[in-house]
């Protein structure tokens, strides 16, 4: 059996690995951060997400530094965010391999008449679209704004956003996204 390479580790079992290295166990490591050994062991299996604050205290707790740590959450996060993004039907990537990156670029096709679907509405960092062809529905929050081609828009996108094609054709866009 394959040996799992870091970079194909879960959030989980780099903290086990670095609980293990520190020769620190499950039931120790409850001890000097609070947080029973149940919610620790779910952490490490991946069934549990640990916010930031659990992350700092565990980090604290095995000697190791808070900002790797934290630096690798933040990189799995955009990772999957960006698997996600490319496997929605209307998104092709525009730089590919861009997973490990903060900006990310996509021309986006929406089906005459649809909503675009299958995709996180709402995701740290700002995003911009530009309208190459038809007419399209960009709602941000409670604005809810028309854009038709040659027209664009750039928002914080940690607020809830949609798009929908309006137009009896295709349209299609370019999409912006960046991700701190």
């Amino acid at each position: 059996m394959a040996k799992k390479t870091a970079e194909s580790k879960s959030l989980g079992e780099v903290i086990r690995t670095m609980r293990k290295k520190a020769a620190v166990s499950l039931q120790s490591l409850a001890h000097k951060t609070g947080y029973n050994e149940q919610y620790l062991e779910d952490i490490e299996e991946g069934k549990v997400a640990p916010p930031v604050g659990a992350l700092i205290q565990i980090s604290r707790a095995l000697a190791v530094d808070s900002a790797a740590l934290l630096a690798e959450d933040k990189k799995r996060e955009r990772r999957r965010s960006y698997r996600k993004r490319t496997k929605a039907y209307s998104y092709m990537t525009l730089n590919p391999g861009a997973e490990d990156t903060h900006l990310w670029a996509y021309l986006i096709t929406l089906e005459p008449k649809k909503a675009h679907e299958r995709v996180v509405f709402k995701h740290e960092g700002e995003e911009f679209v530009y309208v190459l062809e038809g007419r399209v529905q960009l709602q941000v929050a409670d604005e809810v704004m028309a854009l038709k081609q040659g027209s664009s828009h750039h928002f914080n996108s940690a607020l809830e956003h949609t798009l929908k094609n309006l137009s009896s054709n295709q349209s299609r866009l370019l999409v912006i996204v960046y991700t701190p």
